[in-house]
C-alpha cells in the first residue's frame, strides 16, 4: 500500500506543478461549451427540436457529454507521462524498486484518475449556470461514474504508452482513437439520430455508457438502464486496469 499511496501522491503533485496542463484541460471543454453549445443552442431552440434532445435545451443535453469528454481527454493524456518517465529514467527506477509492480502502476493510474475527476468536477461547476435543466442531486453520483471512466481510460493510456517509445507517436494514436470515440458516444448529438451502423458501433464504445449514465443522473434521460451503464463501465475499467498491471509486470528495462 505504501508504493500505491506514494505513486498517487506523486501523480497529483506532478500535475499540480504543470499549470499549463491544468489550465488547458479545463479550458478545452469550456471552449466546446461556449462556441459549440451556445452557438447551436439557438438553432435547436424550438419545441420540435427539443424533442430530439429528450425535451430539454441543447446546452443541458451537451453538458454531461462535455464533462465526460473532459474526463476522457485528461485520462488518456496520462499515457504521455509514462513515455516522459521512460525518457528521463524514472520508469526504470520504479521497475527495479523493491515494491510490487502492480501496486506501483495501480497507484499511478488511480492518481491520474483522481486528477481527471477534479477536472471533470470543475467543468461541471462551470456548466451548471448555463445548463438550467441539470439536477443538483445527480452531482455526487455522476462523479462516481467519472471516476470509473477515468480509471478505465487512464489504464488504456498507460497500456498503450508502455508499448511505445515516441511521445509524438502516442499523441497521434491518441487522436485517432479519441475523436471517433467522442463522436460515437452520444456526447454531442443523440445516438438515435445516427445512421444504423453507427448505432451498432456505439454499443462497443465505453464512453457511450459513461455519457448515458451521466445524462441519467443529471437530467433523468437515458438510452440504457443505469445498472447496465455502471456494470459495463466497471467491467471495462477492471479489464483495462488488469491489462495495464500485467503489461507493467512484464515490462523490461531497455
Amino acid at each position: 500500500m505504501r508504493a500505491f499511496a506514494s505513486m498517487v501522491y506523486r501523480q497529483i503533485k506532478r500535475f499540480w506543478r504543470g499549470k499549463s496542463r491544468v489550465i488547458g484541460a479545463i479550458i478545452n471543454p469550456l471552449i466546446w461549451l461556449v462556441f459549440f453549445g451556445l452557438g447551436w443552442s439557438k438553432v435547436f431552440d424550438s419545441p420540435m427540436a427539443r424533442q430530439i434532445f429528450g425535451g430539454i435545451d441543447y446546452i443541458s443535453f451537451l453538458a454531461p457529454g462535455l464533462m465526460t469528454m473532459g474526463l476522457f481527454t485528461a485520462s488518456f493524456i496520462s499515457g504521455v507521462t509514462v513515455i516522459w518517465d521512460k525518457q528521463f529514467g524514472f520508469l526504470k527506477e520504479t521497475l527495479v524498486a523493491p515494491a510490487s509492480r502492480k501496486s506501483i502502476i495501480a497507484g499511478r493510474i488511480f492518481g491520474d484518475a483522481f486528477i481527471s475527476l477534479v477536472q471533470g468536477f470543475i467543468i461541471l461547476l462551470f456548466t451548471f449556470p448555463l445548463a438550467k435543466s441539470l439536477k443538483i442531486s445527480g452531482f455526487a453520483p455522476v462523479l462516481l461514474v467519472g471516476f470509473i471512466l477515468s480509471i478505465a481510460i487512464s489504464s488504456l493510456g498507460v497500456s498503450l504508452s508502455l508499448k511505445m517509445a515516441s511521445m509524438e507517436g502516442f499523441q497521434m494514436i491518441m487522436m485517432i482513437i479519441m475523436m471517433p470515440l467522442i463522436f460515437l458516444s452520444g456526447a454531442i448529438y443523440p445516438i438515435d439520430t445516427m445512421p444504423k451502423w453507427m448505432q451498432y458501433v456505439t454499443r462497443v464504445n465505453p464512453l457511450t455508457y459513461a455519457v448515458d449514465a451521466s445524462r441519467n443522473l443529471l437530467l433523468g434521460i437515458s438510452k440504457f438502464s443505469l445498472l447496465l451503464d455502471f456494470s459495463i463501465l466497471s467491467i471495462i475499467a477492471l479489464f483495462f486496469l488488469a491489462t495495464a498491471m500485467l503489461l507493467f509486470e512484464r515490462a523490461t528495462i531497455e
